[in-house]
Order: structure tokens, then sequence, then C-alpha cells
């Protein structure tokens, strides 16, 4: 294993472990000594790695609260608190939404649905910014405090980075600030749908967003919010089983990309 501090690969293993199992090794070039984890967002950590994802993960896939984590894992021999929750949802799922979103870059379709919604930050409305393409799959999400032009761009300005390049349609409800902030900052060749109906599917897509809000406590600010709802529709899209409205699978099949999925996300975060 290359030394994380010097980068030489002229290391070897020792016999001794840490507290939690991690092999521990000695660089010949520099002489410090350190372990697995040493060098990424895991090496301060008290708990197992693949706990903390673990965590994090059902978190933002299920409807639990911080103190519903808790209690779970304590029937596992696991002992933290929900705040300890909070700080590793805070710590982890910007680096899981960070990943996934590098993952998916340019995969977007060429027509696109736009709507917002809203949710509740500390009492005031906030609203969501949402864009899909034909397929249903994600192409970004932004949380704004605001609902007007300037919101409107820079979502339509985030939204072509992931992208890779500007759609070819989109179709918006009647927000009078979607003309002008296409037209500046998708391009004047872009067409411009407004229809209300052909929005449905937009409409259709806000449910299971709505579902996930239901159960959860109002947060407390905005960028709490913000941080948690780029998280999941990261994971939402990621562990999305149809990548087409027509696409059918039995549920073993099903079961089985769950599996697979969720293993890809414990070696993607524990490599960071």
């Amino acid at each position: 294993m290359p030394c994380p501090h010097c980068q030489s690969t002229n290391t070897r293993e020792r016999a001794a472990r840490t507290q939690l199992g991690y092999r521990t090794f000695a660089c010949r070039a520099c002489r410090r000594i350190f372990n697995e984890r040493t060098g990424t967002p895991f090496n301060l950590l008290t708990f197992p790695t693949d706990i903390v994802l673990q965590v994090v993960l059902w978190r933002l896939r299920y409807k639990l609260s911080l103190r519903d984590l808790a209690e779970m894992f304590l029937e596992r021999g696991f002992s933290f608190t929900h705040e300890t929750v909070r700080e590793w949802e805070a710590h982890f799922a910007p680096l899981l939404a960070e990943r996934l979103r590098a993952k998916r870059h340019g995969q977007a379709g060429s027509s696109w649905y736009v709507d917002e919604t809203y949710i509740k930050v500390n009492g005031q409305w906030c609203y969501r910014y949402r864009a899909i393409d034909r397929k249903g799959n994600l192409v970004d999400t932004v949380l704004s405090q605001t609902r007007d032009m300037d919101a409107a761009q820079r979502f339509f300005r985030q939204a072509r980075v992931v992208a890779g390049q500007a759609p070819e349609r989109v179709t918006t409800d009647g927000h009078s600030a979607y003309p002008r902030a296409i037209r500046e900052t998708l391009g004047e060749a872009v067409e411009h749908r407004c229809n209300q109906y052909l929005n449905n599917r937009m409409e259709q897509d806000h449910r299971g967003i709505k579902q996930r809000s239901y159960p959860m406590r109002r947060f407390g600010n905005f960028e709490a919010a913000a941080r948690f709802w780029r998280a999941f529709e990261e994971l939402r899209q990621f562990e999305r089983h149809r990548r087409t409205r027509a696409e059918t699978g039995s549920l073993a099949e099903r079961r089985q990309r769950f599996v697979a999925g969720t293993a890809a996300l414990q070696a993607m975060l524990a490599g960071a």
C-alpha cells in the first residue's frame, strides 16, 4: 500500500492492527506508520467505515429519523447518538452526492422537463427546481430561497454543466421567468414548450420526493436542507431500477441490482 504522506511505495505491513481491526503499515522512506484509512475522510472515525456508510445510506434512502437509526444500530452493538448521525450525514452526504454527480455527467437526454416544488425550511417556503429527461432520469436539482429570474438562470446554468450540453427541447409550466432564463442560459435554438399537461410527467415525479418529505421534521436551516435533498436526489437516481418508463423486471432482478448498487456505493465512498 503506498504511503499517504510521501506517496512512496517502499512500505511494509506490520503485524499490529488498529483497535477496529484495520491493517497498519510502515513507510521505509519517511519512517511514518499509517493504516488503511489514513489520508481518507474516515481516518478519525471511531466506528468501522462500513457501519458509518450504511448509516448515511439508510438515512438518505429510507424514511428514518436520526433517532431511529441510533436505536437500530444499538441493537447491533454500536452505540452512538442521533447527533452523531447528523454529523455523519453532514460530512459524508456531500461526498456521496459529488461522486454520484460526477458519475452521471453527460448522460442526460436532449428533452428536459422542468418544474419547481415547495419545501418549508425554518418556517419559510423554499423552492426546489428540478429537471428530468424523457426517460425520467434526473438532470439536476437546486434548492433556492427565491422563485425568480436569478434562481431560474442559476438552475439552468448548473443543469447545463451536469448534462454536458444544452438540450434540444425544454418543457415547463407557466412560470414567467422560464422563457427568458432558457433563452439566455441555454440558447436561442432550444425549443421551449409551456403547457401544464405536457409537464405532467414531472408533476408525477415530484410524488417520490414529497413522500420522503412527509415523515421528516422541518429543516432548521437552508444549508442542511440543500445538502440533504441534493444527496437524496442523487442516490434516488443511482438506485433507480427502471432506466426507461417502459422497462420491466422481476423481483429477483431488482433485488440483485439493489445489492450490486449498494456494494458499488460502499466501494465508491470507501475509496474516497
